[in-house]
């Protein structure tokens, strides 16, 4: 860890209920307390909580995740870890081998961290008729999401005939997985049941103007109008050449998605580089951004 590292830690951490907070999430340990929780213990209004774990989570000191419908916070043990062995290592000489106490205690934090994996964000893609736009989205983020991103689509009249053929196609073409691809309505997911999404992302103006249902307060949401293939009218090589440009405008969006800092960003600011995405200029030169971020990992 960088000396400008440590001292933005401990600006994040230089206020008395933040310290409080970190000590609190500590004490419950990998598992985390419910947001409620840590406000009745500390004894601070829920406003002022929020804020206090926004700003710990922008320095990477908290890690969210979900349990069904509720957010879990939990200190994050590997960037605490780092910060105690940057001190130790400049006040007092400290040396893994030499000093198996404090080792010992730093390798717990590591195993701990291991042990409190944040869930996959899940990602929503809507258009009109789920049959293609969404279905391309879904199978090109389950492809190169890992396991970090869980992909859905849905529509608000979805099409009954199916996705596609030629999109399902040049999907399978590509590598993809379409076994499991299918149209659906966007009502699947705000049953009890449902998965709990995190990202809602329109792909057609149609929906973006219309009420959509309510997937939870904790969803961002994000706009990337692009062409409906099941409109277009043009010879088969025009449909085939429109289809292939919407497959690269939503892989390249969706390369730069997934390098996203998702969980060093608050809301406001990942709902800002959502919308972004969506202006081909921007497009470009995140695309070129991400490709240095991959290549120096």
């Amino acid at each position: 860890m960088e000396s400008y590292d440590a001292a933005a830690l401990f600006t994040a951490l230089g206020q008395t209920t933040r310290l409080d907070l970190i000590r609190a999430l500590l004490a419950a340990g990998p598992s985390g307390m419910p947001a409620g929780d840590i406000a009745d213990q500390l004894g601070v209004a829920s406003s002022t909580l929020s804020f206090h774990l926004r700003a710990l989570e922008q320095a990477e000191l908290v890690i969210v995740r979900r349990y069904g419908r509720s957010l879990v916070y939990a200190a994050h043990m590997a960037r605490l870890r780092d910060l105690l062995a940057y001190l130790a290592e400049t006040c007092c000489g400290f040396d893994r081998g030499r000093n198996a106490e404090l080792g010992g205690f730093l390798a717990s934090l590591t195993s701990e961290t291991k042990a409190m994996q944040a869930d996959p964000f899940n990602v929503l893609f809507l258009c009109t008729r789920n049959s293609a736009r969404s279905i391309m989205a879904e199978a090109i983020l389950s492809k190169i999401g890992g396991t970090r991103f869980r992909a859905y689509s849905a529509g608000s009249d979805p099409a009954e005939e199916g996705p596609l053929p030629e999109v399902l196609a040049q999907l399978k073409a590509l590598g993809h997985d379409v076994s499991g691809l299918r149209s659906k309505s966007w009502d699947e997911f705000i049953q009890p049941k449902a998965p709990q999404i995190d990202f809602v992302i329109a792909l057609c103006d149609t929906v973006a103007g219309q009420v959509c249902p309510d997937f939870g307060v904790s969803v961002i949401t994000g706009a990337w109008p692009l062409p409906d293939p099941s409109k277009f009218t043009g010879s088969a090589i025009e449909r085939a050449t429109l289809i292939n440009e919407i497959y690269a405008g939503l892989r390249r969006r969706l390369e730069i998605f997934i390098n996203l800092p998702l969980n060093a960003l608050n809301r406001m600011s990942l709902k800002a580089r959502l919308d972004e995405l969506a202006d081909p200029h921007v497009l470009a030169q995140g695309l070129a951004a991400a490709q240095g971020s991959a290549a120096t990992r």
